[in-house]
């Protein structure tokens, strides 16, 4: 779960701005929103839902959190730089960007950080947080001429990852990422191994264009799901009675001429060199491709169908293609509330909203909450689905707001530093701009106006005289 994320001086944020997940101490609604935080008095929230106009930096704290997890995992090409984009409208491009995670994995609450300018990582850390003290895992400093130190604190030291926090690593990449890509998991050891799979498997950052997971491959490979799903979307009101899964099996010649051959080749390499037993290519019209290694390949060409009854009470299979975007948004996002009591994923879904009927939007987070039971799943996300201010749904405290100040600088704040009764319809106070964070139009009047001066003056019938 993530407990706190800080951003400065990337893309809309300038000055440094946090996104707080603690839980108030002074809020006695919806207890079992909260979890507790490892070795802390602190409870951590299980939602937090951001609003703000167009433009307000909404999406940009998504994608900082993305590059963040970027650099975390990803490696990059000598010489190609660190990939930030700086706020343009006051801070200066050799400022640094600085990002800052505190999150829970494996009942243990880390800090993971780094500063960054174009051209390299010059500081980097991975603490432990035990109540007010930290314990540090490693340190890396880069110098001006591109030398890179690590420090290992309090790690389980092997030898070889001891080898290479001596070389440092380029200076452009993550020591963590440089760990991540080059050492295998006896080398890692359980801590550290645990923290890269945080990265790589529990944040799911899902963006308003892309599907959560491969869809297909997980309604063909667990019956559970696949009825889940149907039944889902049966409940929404979508017209989809229940889901079907094709799976054919194809030749590796078939597999070249339906993906990339340099994509193909890749896949193909990876799963003949051990790394994985399974590989999903997405393709167009919504089909998927499985390539499953066990005692020896195999291909598989996965289509999804929705089912509808007519009045009959005939059943008229559809491809997801032909469902609405609705639908079809509604399906990508089921995976997260899949297993909710037995996992520990962090979603963070940017414009929920996008192709959904409010209700449906409500319906869906308070669904994911309701599920969660004792398991630590948490769900963030940015709308305009105003639907979703109610308090009997969220707390005050998983309500956050983004509005750009007189510098063009994304400031985030949340519905705790307002005055707000319990029985107060704060969906109504938040339309008429109570709280901020929506859009001010400017005087349309006037380009009406302005149109019709510059319009022609209509053509004057001739005179019957």
């Amino acid at each position: 779960m993530i407990v706190s994320f800080s951003v400065s001086n990337f893309r809309s944020f300038s000055s440094e701005e946090t996104l707080s997940l603690v839980a108030s101490k002074r809020l006695p609604a919806h207890p079992d929103h909260a979890v507790p935080i490892p070795d802390s008095d602190e409870r951590v929230l299980r939602a937090a839902v951001l609003y703000g106009a167009n433009g307000a930096g909404k999406s940009n704290l998504f994608k900082a959190l993305r590059y963040l997890r970027e650099v975390a995992l990803e490696p990059r090409a000598k010489n190609t730089g660190t990939g930030r984009t700086v706020f343009r409208f006051g801070a200066s491009k050799e400022e640094p960007s600085s990002f800052d995670l505190q999150f829970i994995s494996k009942d243990k609450l880390y800090r993971f950080g780094f500063k960054v300018d174009d051209q390299r990582i010059t500081e980097e850390w991975l603490v432990q947080i035990i109540g007010k003290r930290e314990r540090p895992l490693y340190e890396r400093v880069t110098a001006d001429d591109g030398t890179v130190t690590i420090e290992l604190d309090d790690v389980r030291e092997s030898e070889k990852l001891t080898a290479l926090a001596k070389v440092g690593g380029p200076e452009n990449q993550s020591f963590l990422a440089t760990i991540n890509v080059t050492l295998a998991v006896p080398d890692l050891g359980d801590e550290l191994t645990g923290i890269v799979r945080w990265f790589k498997q529990n944040l799911r950052l899902i963006p308003p264009d892309e599907a959560m997971a491969p869809v297909g491959a997980l309604l063909s490979h667990d019956p559970e799901f696949l009825k889940f799903a149907g039944e889902f979307l049966k409940s929404s009101s979508t017209g989809v009675d229940h889901l079907t899964v094709h799976k054919r099996e194809v030749l590796e010649d078939e597999l070249r001429e339906l993906v990339p051959k340099s994509l193909a080749s890749k896949v193909l390499r990876n799963l003949n060199e051990g790394k994985g037993d399974v590989a999903v290519i997405s393709l167009p019209e919504g089909k998927e491709v499985i390539v499953e290694r066990k005692d020896e390949e195999h291909c598989y060409i996965i289509t999804v169908q929705a089912a509808h009854e007519d009045h009959a009470g005939n059943v008229i299979p559809l491809e997801l293609t032909e469902e609405s975007d609705g639908t079809q948004r509604l399906l990508n996002l089921v995976p997260a509330l899949r297993h909710l009591q037995n996992r520990g994923n962090v979603y963070f879904i940017d414009e929920i909203d996008r192709s959904l009927h409010p209700i449906l939007a409500w319906r869906f987070l308070e669904f994911f909450l309701k599920s969660c039971g004792e398991g630590k799943s948490q769900i963030i996300i940015t709308t305009h689905e105003s639907n979703l201010l109610d308090l009997d749904l969220l707390r005050r405290d998983e309500i956050w707001f983004s509005e750009k100040d007189e510098e063009s600088a994304t400031r985030l704040y949340s519905l705790m530093d307002f005055k707000v009764r319990n029985d107060h319809k704060i969906q109504k106070h938040y339309l008429q701009g109570r709280f901020g964070a929506i859009p001010f139009l400017g005087n349309l009047e006037c380009l009406l106006a302005s149109k019709e001066e510059h319009e022609p003056a209509p053509a004057q019938a001739p005179s019957a005289d």
